[in-house]
């Protein structure tokens, strides 16, 4: 008797993958943000704090690809692939994301984090790399909408420097580019898995000297339990951040990956209410169901 296959039922579950994998990458990036902001409080400095991070986790995704047979290639093409995606979507938006904070608000850079998706779209469709789709482009609207609620909900109302302004700007620009950048350029029969690993330590080396320069102490004012604990918190968020997010980037492409600012935004706003005791409102939760929205339309638009 042969075997009956249910194409319905695969079709469901390859429509399901992509939304499953953001909701977990931009969930792990919401966690990143509320572990960043405890560090903080508990003595490192946020730049050595992402540096010293991101360095363990690509060094075990390293491990890992090659217990599995993935290991990254190392030919002069893939190290270029390895430190041009390391300084986009690593070293340099977060560098001026980090350093933003003190400077323009928490609330400013959380409403830059939902333009990555608005810009990534505009640049495919320039590209051709993306077809115009109303209901995609209705999702994102929806998603920079609830990210802008948010920021709005979280604003203090503190004077802005324009240098700082700018910068902050700047960052989901470089994400922008990234995020293409990763796609064009994707070396032929590599694995996402295979590819991680190199951006993570290249992200990490290129941060060292941006850290160098400003003048930022390499470590917290004293290491401990706490920060040590902290730390490996976080290298282990960022080891399966980053192995899921090239799957995602994979299977959904750029602007489906963008998103992942979005639900960051709403999952790490979420976290802080619950785990450090910030105050909650009704935009909160206005700003979470037109995320949810989005997230939805775009899914439903691919």
């Amino acid at each position: 008797m042969t075997s009956m296959s249910h194409p319905a039922s695969s079709s469901r579950q390859a429509s399901l993958a992509p939304i499953a994998c953001l909701l977990a990458v931009g969930s792990l990036l919401g966690v990143t943000a509320n572990l960043t902001k405890i560090a903080a409080a508990s003595g490192w400095p946020p730049l050595a704090f992402l540096c010293w991070s991101i360095l363990p986790a690509g060094l075990i995704l390293l491990g890992l690809t090659t217990a599995l047979g993935e290991a990254p290639r190392r030919r002069r093409s893939d190290f270029v692939y390895y430190f041009v995606s390391g300084l986009f979507s690593i070293a340099l938006p977060n560098a001026l994301g980090f350093g933003a904070v003190a400077h323009v608000g928490a609330s400013f850079v959380s409403l830059c984090l939902a333009l990555p998706p608005l810009l990534t779209y505009a640049a495919a469709l320039a590209l051709r790399m993306e077809r115009f789709n109303a209901t995609r482009a209705l999702g994102i609207l929806f998603g920079l909408a609830g990210a802008a609620a948010l920021a709005v909900a979280k604003m203090r109302g503190a004077a802005a420097e324009p240098l700082w302004i700018a910068g902050a700007l700047c960052s989901p620009i470089f994400i922008v580019f990234g995020n293409l950048y990763r796609t064009l350029r994707w070396p032929a029969g590599a694995s996402p898995l295979s590819l991680a690993p190199g951006m993570l330590i290249a992200g990490a080396l290129l941060t060292t000297p941006i850290l160098a320069l400003s003048g930022v102490s390499f470590g917290p004012e004293a290491f401990g339990g706490a920060t040590s604990t902290l730390l490996a918190a976080q290298t282990l968020v960022f080891a399966l951040l980053y192995a899921l997010y090239f799957v995602l980037q994979k299977i959904a492409g750029p602007v489906y990956l963008s998103q992942i600012g979005s639900v960051a935004a709403i999952v790490g706003a979420a976290l802080a209410v619950l785990a450090l005791g910030e105050p909650a409102g009704v935009i909160l939760l206005v700003a979470a169901g037109l995320i949810l929205i989005g997230v939805v339309l775009v899914n439903r638009g691919r």
